[in-house]
């Protein structure tokens, strides 16, 4: 399900306002030099093509759209014809209507749910929680010309090195304050400048690692600045992602088309990262650090660590001990050379920064000060992205530089400066004004006369900690169906801004050879780089390049990798966080399915016998309507005497209430959550498969809730979506102690699914045709009926359901089975003994159940219960959940007590 939202960005996050998601851009080559010049003159007139009608006018429409903005258009030149490199995308478009496009539209949201694109919006105050919602991706592309590449690639380059020269000097020798160049205001006024952060070092020639920009064509043609980001700069991972939707939602236009790609980007940032690490280290570990899956750009650090080959951690699976930091894994620790911290830099270590964070790592920052391990973007790299900074720029470049700096920023006043402070206060209501020291933004001509005057007010009072931008105009750009929600419109023209991005190796930084776009808040304009959707930039090469050349010059000529980096190698995480996350991901998803299966099941027998309560066997209806309920464990379920509207209504209910913990909805949920935690283990197949399950939710959620056949039918889907689920685990998964971990979770919860069920169902003696009925719609359930049938010929007794479902090894649907792979699974992980007491739990329930003869299990007490299978199965239900809480506690409980953060000799304490 779609929801469309407008969500502030922040500094260090993209200042993304939507659920869309934004292009990527690639770095293959594309057609130009000889079809320039054919292409100009087919520009011209009403049609894209010498002989081919505009089918639906759309370019006339656009025209007319883009002329009465009054601004530049990206597509029209002098208003009328297209730009070459425009021509293939326009005559795509063209050829085929409004109809093709918005088909198009469809296609690339599907492949958004497939690929589980999302971001989550972080309420606003007093609203706890986030909602998780699908990243919206335009159709349409942003292209730009190799021409205009040269300029935006050249002056972000310049731009990286020149702010890497600043961050060294803030936090070494300072010789801008001294000097004069730069304001101490700005700095050390700045939140984002760190003072445990002075005399930190990156080895290497380069302070400022990953460093992003936020540009945007104005409205005179000019390419400007709107803020820098250099904390812990997001998209990355978006623009990637993005981009192999669009390649496989347009694969003719693609390839015709040709952009740049991205690929290489994700090399070079990975060898950069290898060659981050301190010298010492000789087969380097590098981890992302994530603030966790509730954080607002989750899937970009998710896909980003798994594009890299790198672990996704969060601060539960790092700790520091004797000097070092270290990665929690099952059994053991792994020294940890290299962190990508996606967590803001106040919150990394609570010890020498902000004491309240759950986000870092105890003791990270004296860590840092040894120089043992790096930290990218280096903590204090924030203060980089004060906009105070912008006017200051060409200034600081040509001393550092010696260079005229390439790529301006949007026009910015420091209130600090005298001359700006006066131009503030007479221009106030044309301006956008900003806190250098929070994230407080005002839009003036949105104020009241009143606010205002408050307002500069607080300026004059504190002038270093604010600066003012002119009320940007922007260009305009091809917008398609996801940037506009028109259904009336095809494309329209609309401001987009671009966010670009470059890493630092060892010879000067690599730039993506595109970015992530955004279709642009203008009206109402609340923040200059708010956003509705997301767009692929496709940038366009001078000439085609054969695929050998394309695959060379992404990244520039390097010295020879050394030896200690050629055998890096990262395996999976195994820490207590990501393994307690798999463990539920098995469990929610046997849940899920087992739930699925119980609700197809009596679904059945309530169709069959609802309107016939004569009918031999009618009796087995409340008692897989009771074992819902009981099974489900929750309320207030189903009752003896149910009207068939008020029985429909709990069938949906459970199917769809994820408010109700038992519910199938429920379950699918924490298979979601637990998915959405351990991200980076799994296969975009899986989120395909979970796309699906959230479309058949969604679409019985919008049926009539009278109307029953959606009912049905979306609780079989969900049951095949479920067995997909556990097919790609089974084929597509390493067997690693995390997929141990998984099945031992998906292992446990089926036998609890199974003993409940029996308890419910079979322990109590009942009439002949009623036990049949009862004793069928299990074998149904637990997926058996066939080997049953089989097996048995249809001759229903008891002792034969129990030796299928109870006492064979060789089901996979049977309790010993569970417990036979339950015991392998906790015999594979790291640190087993074989004693340990949750395999010394499953080794007596089998050793119980071996000792049993299913014979014996028929006898049955005056009352009509078997009383033996009643013991047996609530004896081994108990033992189960006893088995549950041990693993969690003997493998996923972080270690307690104090630790010494520096060895015996240090005087700092982790608790």
């Amino acid at each position: 399900m779609t929801r469309h939202v407008v969500t502030k960005g922040t500094p260090g996050h993209m200042a993304q306002a939507t659920i869309s998601g934004a292009p990527d851009s690639q770095n293959t080559p594309q057609a130009q030099g000889s079809q320039q010049a054919q292409g100009s003159q087919q520009a011209q007139g009403s049609q894209h093509a010498p002989g081919t009608p505009d089918p639906e006018g759309l370019l006339a429409r656009y025209r007319s759209l883009a002329a009465a903005t009054g601004v530049r258009d990206e597509l029209l030149e002098d208003g009328h014809g297209i730009r070459p490199h425009w021509l293939d995308l326009v005559s795509s478009v063209t050829d085929h209507g409004l109809d093709a496009l918005t088909s198009i539209q469809n296609r690339v949201g599907r492949l958004v749910d497939d690929h589980g694109i999302t971001y989550n919006t972080i309420p606003g105050p007093g609203v706890s929680g986030t909602g998780t919602v699908r990243w919206e991706l335009d159709s349409v592309p942003y292209v730009v010309s190799a021409q205009d590449w040269k300029v935006l690639e050249a002056g972000m380059v310049q731009r990286s090195r020149l702010l890497d020269l600043i961050l060294a000097d803030i936090y070494g020798d300072r010789s801008l304050i001294r000097k004069g160049l730069l304001p101490p205001e700005i700095v050390f006024g700045h939140p984002g400048y760190v003072r445990a952060a002075h005399g930190i070092t990156v080895p290497g020639p380069h302070q400022l690692f990953f460093h992003a920009a936020d540009v945007a064509r104005f409205a005179d043609g000019e390419f400007r600045v709107t803020a820098d980001r250099t904390q812990a700069p997001s998209g990355a991972g978006y623009a990637l992602a993005d981009r192999t939707v669009m390649s496989r939602s347009v694969p003719e236009l693609y390839e015709k088309t040709s952009p740049r790609q991205l690929s290489n980007f994700a090399r070079a940032m990975r060898l950069a990262l290898v060659e981050a690490a301190p010298e010492s280290a000789e087969d380097p570990l590098v981890v992302v650090l994530s603030p966790g899956v509730m954080s607002e750009t989750a899937f970009d650090q998710a896909y980003l660590a798994s594009v890299l080959g790198f672990p996704l951690v969060e601060s539960a699976d790092l700790v520091v001990r004797d000097g070092t930091l270290w990665m929690r894994a099952l059994g053991t620790l792994r020294r940890v050379d290299v962190v990508v911290r996606r967590v803001d830099e106040s919150y990394v270590d609570p010890l020498d920064l902000r004491p309240d964070s759950h986000l870092g790592v105890v003791g990270l920052v004296e860590v840092l000060r040894r120089g043992v391990v790096t930290v990218v973007n280096t903590i204090g790299s924030g203060v980089l992205e004060n906009p105070a900074f912008l006017p200051l720029l060409p200034r600081l470049c040509r001393a550092l530089l010696d260079e005229d700096l390439l790529l301006d920023s949007v026009e910015t006043y420091w209130a600090g400066d005298p001359a700006s402070l006066s131009y503030i206060e007479n221009n106030i209501g044309s301006l956008l004004l900003r806190s250098t020291d929070s994230r407080e933004a005002h839009v003036a001509s949105t104020m009241s006369q009143a606010a205002r005057e408050q307002i500069l007010a607080r300026i004059g009072s504190e002038p270093w900690a604010w600066s003012a931008q002119d009320r940007p105009e922007f260009a305009t750009s091809p917008v398609g169906p996801a940037g506009h929600h028109d259904p009336r419109e095809a494309v329209v023209p609309g401001a987009v801004g671009l966010r670009l991005f470059d890493v630092a190796q060892r010879v000067g930084y690599t730039p993506m050879y595109g970015g992530l776009a955004q279709v642009l808040v203008t009206d109402p304009l609340i923040d200059p780089m708010l956003s509705t959707a997301a767009k692929d930039v496709w940038v366009r090469s001078e000439q085609r390049a054969t695929p050998a050349d394309a695959d060379i010059a992404y990244i520039p000529a390097q010295p020879e990798v050394l030896p200690r980096y050629a055998a890096a190698r990262v395996e999976g995480v195994s820490s207590p966080r990501v393994l307690a996350d798999l463990f539920w991901l098995g469990r929610y998803s046997e849940r899920a399915e087992d739930m699925a299966r119980l609700l197809v099941t009596a679904g059945d027998r309530y169709q069959e016998y609802q309107s016939k309560p004569w009918a031999d066997g009618s009796g087995a209806l409340p008692v897989l309507l009771e074992a819902v309920t009981q099974v489900s464990g929750t309320g207030p379920g189903f009752t003896a005497e149910l009207a068939r509207s008020q029985a429909i209504a709990e069938f949906r209910s459970l199917t769809l209430d994820a408010t109700r913990p038992g519910s199938l909805a429920q379950s699918v949920d924490g298979l979601q959550n637990a998915a959405r935690a351990v991200r980076d283990q799994l296969s975009v197949d899986t989120w395909a498969v979970l796309s699906r399950l959230d479309n058949a939710l969604a679409g019985l959620a919008a049926a009539p809730a009278t109307d029953e056949a959606p009912l049905w039918t979306t609780q079989s889907a969900v049951v095949g979506s479920i067995l997909a689920v556990s097919g790609l685990a089974s084929e597509s998964m390493v067997r690693d102690p995390g997929w141990f971990v998984m099945d031992v979770g998906k292992r446990v919860e089926r036998a609890l699914q199974l003993t409940k069920l029996l308890s419910v169902t079979v322990t109590a003696v009942r009439i002949p045709v009623t036990e049949t009925a009862v004793i069928e719609s299990v074998l149904a359930a637990m997926e058996s009926s066939v080997t049953y049938r089989r097996r048995h010929h249809g001759r229903i007794r008891l002792a034969a359901v129990a030796d299928l479902l109870l006492f064979d090894a060789g089901n996979p649907r049977s309790l010993v089975y569970q417990l036979d792979r339950a015991l392998e699974g906790l015999g594979r992980l790291p640190g087993s003994t074989g004693t340990s007491r949750p395999e010394a739990l499953v080794e007596r329930m089998i050793a119980r159940l071996r000792r049993v003869d299913p014979e014996d299990l028929e006898t049955v007490d005056p009352t009509g219960t078997r009383v033996d299978l009643a013991d047996l199965l609530d004896s081994i239900h108990a033992s189960l959940t006893e088995l549950a809480n041990v693993i969690v506690d003997t493998h996923f409980t972080l270690p307690g007590g104090t630790q010494p953060l520096w060895g015996s000799g240090g005087g700092r304490i982790l608790s």
